[in-house]
């Protein structure tokens, strides 16, 4: 009886059928051994396999740009550690270049603000720059939403997610932000070595201890970024005339000054740099040992440049070598989802 009596509760009535209240399955988000606690606020939005299947299937969908021609997929392509392959910058609607070079999109739990230069203060209010900008998908929200709406699929994913089908910015930015979550990459060969699971051999150890005393000070372990905003003697761009935190501070001690990037990866996320000038990772040894510029707002930690062997630099690049997370890159998990929205939905 008391079974009748649970079964009839999870029903209601309506018309000629009955609708079963659907209740999102809950992801437990595992944070690696060793790792700090997460900077994000998971209780305001709580991680479901729902809401991760709807957070994938926009940042796979072109109906986000204006033409419906790119998506965020595009300029964050998984087998690059969601970041774009070979492009100094990445091509925006209309085939516009955009500004700065697509970084990795990984670990960003743990990151406390989000662009290059930090100027947007949350992971859930990131979708709507490159969603609005001119040079990157050029719609507004307010199209996407209604976009959005016509889709009985979408509909149908909010409602799996949310509990109804109410399509709101809101709503999408959290589902975005749920796929870019668990986008947590921690299993490369350095991770291994650090658990016992695997050992080094002899270039990579060397290179470890090398960059343990040149290059740990900006790039720690174990997300190989500190996080901070430093001036490391790029010239500044006469074309696209980048001034780095400057632009989101006002602050011309901020100028020039740049997010330092994870090094989590770093193999398959060429070119580098903020504007993506280094097609290699020889390149970057070079401009940190011959090229760079020492301007006003400079590091104190590269006044003098920094001195780099060829020995050690073959040395370091072994080791950045181990950083690389193939099972990352792989994983079935962050592909694109096994159906697509019906192309009629994408109308204007």
């Amino acid at each position: 009886m008391l079974k009748v009596i649970l079964f009839l509760c999870i029903l209601i009535f309506v018309g000629e059928g009955f609708i079963v209240l659907h209740k999102p399955k809950p992801i437990k988000f595992k944070i690696p051994k060793g790792w700090k606690k997460p900077l994000y606020d998971f209780k305001n939005n709580p991680l479901t396999e729902e809401g991760f299947l709807l957070g994938k299937t926009l940042f796979y969908d072109e109906i986000l740009s204006k033409d419906s021609s790119i998506s965020c997929a595009s300029c964050h392509q998984q087998f690059a550690a969601f970041s774009t392959y070979d492009h100094a910058l990445s091509h925006g609607y209309n085939n516009v270049f955009t500004t700065r070079n697509a970084p990795a999109l990984q670990n960003l739990a743990w990151q406390p603000n989000f662009m290059a230069d930090g100027s947007i203060a949350h992971l859930d209010d990131q979708p709507i720059h490159p969603i609005t900008a001119t040079n990157e998908m050029g719609e507004t929200i307010e199209n996407v939403i209604i976009k959005l709406q016509r889709s009985a699929n979408y509909r149908s994913l909010f409602k799996a997610a949310f509990g109804d089908e109410a399509i709101t910015t809101t709503r999408m930015n959290k589902a975005l932000s749920q796929f870019i979550l668990l986008l947590v990459s921690s299993n490369s060969k350095y991770d291994k070595v650090m658990r016992k699971e695997d050992s080094f051999n002899l270039p990579q150890q060397l290179g470890y201890e090398i960059f343990l005393q040149k290059c740990n000070s900006c790039h720690t372990a174990p997300m190989f970024t500190d996080y901070t905003f430093r001036n490391n003697g790029m010239r500044q761009d006469n074309l696209l005339n980048d001034l780095g935190r400057m632009k989101a501070t006002n602050n011309k001690n901020d100028s020039l000054k740049f997010r330092i990037p994870s090094l989590r990866n770093i193999a398959m996320t060429m070119p580098y740099g903020h504007d993506g000038r280094f097609f290699s990772l020889h390149h970057v040894f070079e401009h940190y040992r011959k090229n760079m510029d020492v301007q006003p707002t400079t590091d104190s930690l590269f006044k003098n440049k920094l001195f780099l062997s060829n020995f050690e630099i073959g040395q370091l690049t072994a080791f950045l070598y181990t950083l690389t997370d193939s099972s990352f890159l792989k994983n079935p998990m962050f592909a694109p989802p096994a159906f697509t929205v019906k192309p009629s939905t994408h109308e204007h």
